[in-house]
């Protein structure tokens, strides 16, 4: 049972994020104060397959289209009395069915199913789809770069190009790519610094999580150890991080100073910097993604 004063947080905006899952229920806002989960629930429902953000906007890639909206321009930013971001309005985009979306500074990207990839202006009052190009089928977007079941894609001005590797199935701009094979990083080439089949990556400056066959695995901050582990900080080095809850890892993501997963039962796990993992199952299941 939360004190009072983890009550209070729920309701007090300040240094409060939403953590947004894409679920086969719909989109679900979860209010989240520090390392303190609070209160949550479906802000549109549907069958959401991504989630992405972008200061006040969020995408989501759904069975039917991709979805954006604008917290700034509901005022939902300032929340609801739980502290979640209940009153968002999320408008069709037009692009149709969709598989992965991510944000490339102002332009949202979009890929499907058949690997078509497309780009809007997100900040546009009428945005409409340009085709960037294809690949094939699309499994994860960020920034730039398109996670495909035949590798990663670089997205140009115009065009579409194979920049290596196979089966991946998420990229962070870093850039990190998460194949069937393992992890890599952009070095003197595609180096692996994860070997097995990796499904989720996401990273925030020296922070970076990496989903392996259901483990958590964190890289090691540079200068400091892990939480929970005796190996000394290397910003090359990924160690396994076991959450303190059974079940297998789904996805994870950052927010400005806190680390995030969610496992396969529902649990959503948080961490501060040099803290344990906190936790809260929230009872969903499905979980595909998730975005702060």
């Amino acid at each position: 049972m939360p004190t009072i004063d983890e009550k209070r947080v729920y309701t007090d905006n300040s240094g409060v994020e939403t953590v947004f899952l894409a679920t086969e229920l719909g989109v679900v806002a979860v209010s989240v104060s520090d390392d303190l989960i609070g209160e949550f629930g479906v802000v549109h429902r549907c069958r959401a397959r991504d989630v992405a953000t972008a200061g006040a906007l969020v995408a989501v890639a759904t069975d039917e289209d991709v979805l954006l909206a604008d917290r700034s321009a509901t005022g939902a930013a300032e929340g609801g009395a739980d502290g979640t971001d209940r009153d968002l309005d999320f408008a069709a985009t037009g692009f149709g069915p969709a598989t992965a979306v991510g944000f490339d500074g102002d332009a949202l990207l979009a890929g499907d199913d058949e690997g078509r990839v497309g780009r809007i202006d997100a900040d546009s009052d009428e945005p409409t789809w340009e085709a960037v190009g294809t690949a094939a089928p699309v499994r994860g977007i960020d920034g730039r770069l398109v996670a495909a079941a035949d590798g990663v894609y670089r997205v140009g001005d115009a065009e579409l190009a194979h920049a290596g590797l196979d089966d991946a199935r998420d990229v962070d701009a870093e850039p990190l790519v998460a194949t069937g094979s393992g992890l890599y990083k952009l070095g003197n080439g595609w180096m692996d610094v994860i070997d097995g089949p990796v499904d989720a990556v996401d990273a925030a400056g020296e922070r970076g999580l990496a989903v392996r066959n259901g483990v958590l695995y964190s890289r090691a901050e540079t200068g400091g150890g892990e939480s929970g582990s005796n190996e000394v900080g290397d910003a090359d080095a990924w160690i396994e991080s076991p959450l303190p809850i059974e079940g297998d890892v789904v996805a994870v993501t950052h927010g400005v100073d806190a680390s995030y997963a969610v496992t396969a039962e529902g649990t959503l796990a948080v961490r501060l910097p040099g803290e344990d993992w906190r936790h809260r199952e929230l009872g969903l299941r499905d979980v595909a993604a998730a975005a702060v």
